[in-house]
């Protein structure tokens, strides 16, 4: 039984659903991986989630993410929103409940 969550971003009218499951550290955004996200300037704020957490939080994590609605910006807060949430529910979800007991 594969783990995983489901969340959703929003930034304004854009809506980003992120699906984490387990896996070996990549991250997509419909489809292309996240470090092909235009425009540049912008893709340092979709990092942001992994910067601060650190990227051994999400070694053992596929994250793929489907983005709609909005403009350029407003889709990229989405991401970022979405990538922060879904690590946090899947760390909350199966890594947190394991180590209480």
């Amino acid at each position: 039984e594969s783990q995983s969550v489901q969340v959703f971003g929003k930034k304004k009218t854009a809506t980003a659903c992120a699906f984490a499951k387990q896996g070996r550290g990549l991250i997509k955004v419909n489809g292309q991986p996240i470090e092909n996200i235009e425009p540049e300037c912008l893709r340092l704020k979709a990092f942001e989630p992994v910067l601060i957490l650190g990227q051994d939080k999400f070694a053992n994590l596929d994250i793929r993410i489907r983005v709609k609605g909005g403009g350029m910006t407003a889709q990229i807060y989405a991401i970022r929103s979405a990538i922060a949430k879904s690590i946090v529910a899947y760390y909350a979800k199966y890594v947190d409940e394991s180590s209480k007991n």
